[in-house]
Formats: C-alpha cells, structure tokens, sequence
C-alpha cells in the first residue's frame, strides 16, 4: 500500500494536534497508541479518572488561551495554585527558597543566612552546571534542604549533571525582600509560572479529544517504523507506505533519528548522546475525599521514594466517584520498582504526611510508566540537538514539542509549538526548491 500527503504528521499529541488544527494544507497525522493526547491522556477505572500524573495547563500565548477556552467551554476550570513541600517532617509552602517559616530553626536560619550571603556576593563567575546555579542564587543552606536532594531525585541525575540553561522560566527566583518575608510567615506574592492554572473538569484527556474532533487525516495505532529520505516516505508497521513533502515530527528526536535510513554517522551519534528518564509512578485510589487540600507537594527527603504527591480529586471532584479521592505519586527510582516491596514505604510516607490515615483509605493502587519524561540536560544535550537540527532541515523535516524539539516546556507550550510548526511546513510548500 502506498500514498502521498504534502503534510505528515508523526505523533498524536498536543503539539502534533495542534499542528494538524493550524495546517491549511491536506495532511495525514500517525498516532501509534489506541488514542490520542500522547501524555495528555485520561484513562478511567471503576468510575475514578486518572491522568498520567499532574497535567496542568499553564497557557501564557493569547491565540492558544482562545483557542483552548473555545474548545473546551464551560468544562474548564481555573485555579489558585495550592502547594506545598514536605520536609524536616513539616509542610511549608512553594517554593521552598521564599518559604522557610515553619521548619526548623536552625534550618531556617541557614536557609537565610545563606540566602543573604549568596545574595550579597560579589565576583561570582558564570554557573558551570545547574548545582552551581543553585549556590549562587540561593545559597548553601537551600540547596543542602531542597535544590539539590529534590532535583536530584526527579531528574535522576545529580544537578552537577545538568546544566542551568533549561530553568530560567521554571525555577522561582526570589527577591530579598520575598525571602525576609517568607521567613516571617508574610509572603507578599505568589512565586512561579504555575500559580494559576486550568484544568478540565473531567480530567486532562478532554483537551486531546476537542483538539482532534472533527479532524480528518487523524489515525491511531499506527506505528512508524522506517523513514526513507531519499524517497521520502514513511514505511508503518502494517505494510502501508507514505510519501510526504514535509514531514513535521512530534515523536521523541532521539526516536525519530533512529527510524531514519542512511543517517550520517555524526546525527546518529549525536542522537546517541541524547539521555531522556523513564518515569514511574503510582494511581491511587482512595475510599474517602482527599484528607488534604493542597493539589501537590514537593518532597525533597532522601528516605523517602517519592519526589511529589499530588491529588487529582482536589483539581476536580468530577474525577472521582462520590465521596471518593485519588492520588499520584511520582517516584524517584528510574527503574522499575518492585510494588509489593515498594507499597509500605510510600504508604508509611504519606501516612506521616497526613495524605492516608492508613490502608483501610486505600481502594486500589495502580503502577505506571512514562517512557519518555524528563530529558536530562546534561553538559551535551544543546551541543547534539544543535547537530541535528540543520540536517533534518535539509530533509524537510520539522521536529516539534517537548519531546520532537528535546526541551522542558509546558502543555500551552506545546500548542504554540504546533501552530509555529504548521506555519513553517506551510512556508516549505511553497519554498522554491518545493518538488
């Protein structure tokens, strides 16, 4: 089987969705899942809806917070940011580094002192890594009780691993005066891109399904498994072949060179390079509401295997059945846990975090995988996705997303990124060289 389509599409989720919405000209999207929305998605059992962990959106661009309020109407909800990080077996609020009030007083003090010490510093060179980032800008006192242990356990690598260039927009940074008042208990703002946010009541799933409703072209469980460049043409899974005149990828960067034929062998090196963490975590469950009222809390302790909790039934109530609440727990190990061994350490955790009472709160708890979640920024991510960018240029191909454009962004991200990208393949179409 053999077709041609001016646009493909590589990959069903909010990127590779909103490309297909902004496109003018005819296109074919290839999804290998059973569904749409990649990460964005909602699955349901015994009437609880569970995404796949917090997905939130945070839409800064005025045409795609149009367009999501026009896809989704009076189903969304917007929401004051409720968090916390659990440490020193006490709750402060987010962020850390503008919240001591409440620890320890010891750990505050050194968490200030440390702050003002780092705040006053003169001559300090260019951070190397995000660890030096860390103690420039906070201190030693906050990285030693947050910055350093909590990264660590959500990247999977130690922050000197990673460089600071990825954070800029992600990381609050606190003024003195943030800092001072704070530590008094007064803060004067809310800190962080993710103050507010919107979330569909029935869960983030319904974002996907708008997005793609009404769209012809669209095909699920369709899988990818050649790329030829010279003729340009897809070969799937089933036997059916595409041709394409632009191909616009929203699939992982490292996946989609390695599904290349006859990559050069300085891209597939560079691809080589590229290090993404799997993510494990856990669905939970609960026989009774949510016993408490933030949405999720940061959890830097090192003996404790999980790095946040969050409550999906405090986004909505219409996520769980009547008198019920759920859970998910994102884990630090980077491979995968024995649950029956795992179970008791995270119950006996969020027992001591006032989460669960105990086990007779529990209804069932489910484990999962994200194969692709957080790509690790080390000191040769820039310098190989550099690399292959040019060369997938010269083969007419748009790689786009979070994880096509091999980057740490956010859901309304990924939207612009897929109408930026559809514009793009709309200016190759009519490019001179165009065959």
């Amino acid at each position: 089987m053999a077709s041609s389509v001016p646009v493909l599409i590589l990959g069903g989720g909010l990127a590779g969705l909103s490309a297909a919405r902004h496109l003018r000209s005819p296109f074919r999207l290839i999804e290998r899942a059973s569904k749409v929305g990649g990460h964005a998605v909602t699955v349901e059992e015994e009437s609880y809806r569970f995404d796949r962990t917090g997905h939130l959106l945070h839409v800064t661009d005025p045409e795609m917070l149009g367009l999501v309020r026009g896809l989704l109407g009076d189903q969304l909800l917007s929401i004051e940011r409720q968090s916390r990080v659990w440490s020193h077996g006490v709750y402060t609020h987010y962020p850390f580094q503008a919240n001591v009030f409440g620890l320890p007083a010891d750990v505050a003090r050194e968490c200030v002192a440390g702050f003002v010490r780092a705040h006053f510093a003169r001559g300090q060179s260019e951070p190397r890594d995000f660890e030096e980032f860390v103690l420039a800008r906070f201190g030693e006192g906050i990285a030693r009780h947050f910055m350093v242990p909590y990264n660590e356990k959500m990247w999977g690598v130690h922050p000197r691993e990673i460089t600071a260039e990825w954070c800029s927009r992600f990381v609050p940074l606190p003024t003195l005066d943030d800092v001072v008042r704070g530590a008094a208990g007064a803060p004067a703002r809310a800190l962080g891109y993710n103050a507010t946010f919107l979330y569909p009541k029935r869960g983030i799933g319904a974002l996907p399904e708008a997005l793609a409703h009404g769209l012809r072209g669209v095909h699920t469980s369709r899988t990818p498994v050649r790329i030829d460049l010279v003729a340009r043409t897809v070969h799937l899974e089933d036997g059916e072949s595409i041709g394409f005149d632009v191909l616009l990828s929203t699939i992982p960067l490292k996946t989609l060179v390695g599904l290349c034929k006859g990559a050069p062998p300085e891209i597939g090196a560079a691809a080589d390079l590229l290090r993404c963490n799997p993510l494990y975590y856990l669905d939970v469950a609960l026989t009774t509401a949510a016993r408490v009222d933030w949405h999720w809390a940061y959890v830097p302790e090192p003996d404790v295997p999980f790095y946040r909790v969050g409550c999906y039934s405090n986004f909505s109530s219409a996520l769980v059945p009547a008198g019920g609440g759920s859970l998910y727990v994102e884990l630090a190990s980077r491979t995968e846990p024995d649950l029956p061994g795992l179970w008791p350490r995270v119950l006996a955790a969020l027992v001591r975090m006032g989460v669960v009472q105990g086990p007779s709160d529990v209804r069932f708890v489910r484990m999962r995988r994200v194969e692709f979640a957080y790509v690790v920024f080390d000191h040769r991510c820039y310098a190989s996705v550099e690399a292959i960018r040019p060369w997938l240029a010269e083969n007419r191909i748009l790689s786009t997303g979070r994880y096509g454009g091999w980057n740490y962004s956010a859901m309304g991200d990924a939207l612009a990124m897929g109408k930026d990208a559809a514009r793009a393949a709309e200016q190759l179409l009519q490019s001179p060289d165009h065959s």
